[in-house]
């Protein structure tokens, strides 16, 4: 039965979506986007704001990846990945130990602890989850954060449900774009309609209420539900359900799409592997100060996951005058300035941090 795999990856991806910011990798989130610095920590490693070109690369992929499931897998995400089928999938399959009369009651009282746990989970996604979990009922922004997704999640999954995806959702409303006469799609078998029962066993459990027997529908969201439902009826009589999936996934569409998205996949996987261990940018300070005295002020990225000393200097013959010593915790920045004192007259100068087996040296202008 379709539904029980369906069921099965359902649970696997609650666990994941939840699980995620609570997994720690190098002392951070897995995955969290941390508001209060403007930095995404994922997998262990930090992306920066500043770079861009991550995010650019970042987002081809997603395109890509996007548009390829689309075309080659028809409405997969919506059936079997979409958070929201999810929720609702899993707290209807919670609500079948009442009996039907009692079902669509249950559901809306099991969808208000579980959103209220989506509602913790987001949270935890721009906000270190200890620090959620401590302060959700006694920081108050915090707080009218949860009560107002909390609110706004059960009151779009309670009473919008299904017809979020057939009015509302602007990914559901691209993919009629994307498909073409290979996707794969659940079809009605329309060359054994004689041979149908009609007990519209498959209209009966369609949780977007379409008639698959009429052909393809937009609004499905190919959950296969209806497949299951007619492999029930018509196995007593040692027939093969009428609706299936319909559809050719290896093609050479799937092959030149699935290799450009590899290869956006790879060359991401590269930009973010060739990225330093750490950054150091140096910038002079316009002032007015006494002559052979400059002020550089400086910023330096700490990209990786372990604690740094790292030393300030110039190979030049100059005199630095301020903190020399710099400690940078893992994923973080510091921002400091010093001054460099020069008894000769120079045009550049030469700035170097090094130390736990980095030297990274920039030079700067000096007047």
């Amino acid at each position: 039965m379709w539904r029980k795999k369906r069921r099965a990856f359902e649970i696997l991806q609650a666990v994941i979506i939840t699980g995620l910011p609570f997994v720690k990798i190098n002392g951070e989130s897995a995955l969290r986007f941390d508001i209060s610095t403007l930095k995404l920590h994922i997998f262990g490693s930090v992306l920066w704001m500043r770079e861009f070109y991550l995010i650019l690369a970042a987002t081809l992929f997603f395109l890509l990846f996007t548009g390829f499931v689309t075309i080659i897998f028809g409405r997969v995400w919506c059936g079997w990945f979409c958070p929201q089928t999810l929720l609702l999938d899993l707290s209807e399959s919670m609500a079948e130990v009442a009996s039907k009369k009692h079902q669509k009651s249950w559901q809306k009282l099991l969808l208000i602890p579980l959103s209220a746990l989506v509602s913790v989970t987001m949270i935890c996604y721009f906000v270190p989850p200890a620090e959620t979990l401590s302060s959700i009922f006694v920081a108050p922004t915090i707080t009218a954060f949860f009560v107002v997704l909390w609110i706004a999640v059960y009151l779009e999954l309670a009473f919008l449900g299904r017809g979020f995806c057939i009015s509302i959702c602007p990914y559901a409303m691209l993919q009629n774009l994307l498909f073409d006469k290979e996707t794969l799609v659940i079809e009605y078998d329309v060359s054994r309609d004689a041979t149908c029962m009609k007990c519209n066993a498959c209209v009966k459990v369609c949780p977007v209420g379409i008639d698959i027997k009429k052909g393809l529908s937009a609004a499905c969201i190919a959950c296969a539900e209806c497949i299951d439902a007619c492999r029930r009826m018509t196995e007593k009589k040692g027939m093969l359900p009428f609706p299936n999936y319909r559809g050719r996934v290896l093609r050479p569409k799937t092959f030149w799409l699935g290799g450009a998205t590899a290869a956006s996949a790879i060359a991401l996987v590269l930009l973010l592997l060739s990225r330093p261990a750490v950054d150091f940018l140096v910038i002079r300070d316009n002032g007015s100060l006494p002559p052979g005295l400059n002020r550089y002020s400086y910023t330096i990225h700490n990209n990786g996951g372990k604690t740094l000393v790292l030393e300030l200097s110039s190979s030049d013959s100059v005199t630095l005058i301020g903190e020399h010593t710099l400690l940078l915790q893992p994923f973080s920045a510091i921002h400091g300035s010093i001054l460099v004192q020069s008894k000769g007259k120079r045009e550049h100068l030469h700035l170097r941090i090094s130390g736990e087996g980095i030297s990274i040296n920039r030079e700067t202008a000096f007047l």
